[in-house]
């Protein structure tokens, strides 16, 4: 998987997602070229590995007409961006509208996204 290279992050939230937990990451410090707002990994219970991940990365100035930020989802042999949005630089509504990706992505219409701290 294409994940992204965190070499620290501070935990903004948690959640559990069905059989999965879900933690925001913020404060990010990475070791590739991507300049991240937040990450959103997604992991299976019983794994120490994320599953999938969600990230609000911050635009170039040159797409910055488009949004703020760019909103990109990384799994297991897929990467796809998502399109900006000025939404995606407050952690509240870019973990409900990551949320509603992951819930698309993996099917989950019946789970309830329920907080954890």
């Amino acid at each position: 998987m294409n994940a992204p290279g965190i070499k620290t992050a501070i935990p903004k939230r948690r959640y559990q997602f069905g059989e999965y937990e879900i933690v925001v990451l913020g404060e990010v410090e990475s070791s590739d070229d991507v300049n991240y707002q937040y990450i959103m990994a997604l992991v299976r219970e019983g794994s120490a590995k994320p599953y999938v991940y969600v990230t609000s990365e911050r635009n170039p100035r040159k797409l910055s007409a488009e949004g703020s930020h760019r909103m990109r989802v990384r799994a297991q042999g897929f990467d796809k961006d998502l399109g900006s949005s000025d939404r995606w630089k407050d952690v509240d509504a870019f973990a409900t509208d990551a949320a509603k990706v992951i819930a698309e992505l993996l099917q989950l219409t019946d789970e309830q996204l329920t907080p954890l701290m």
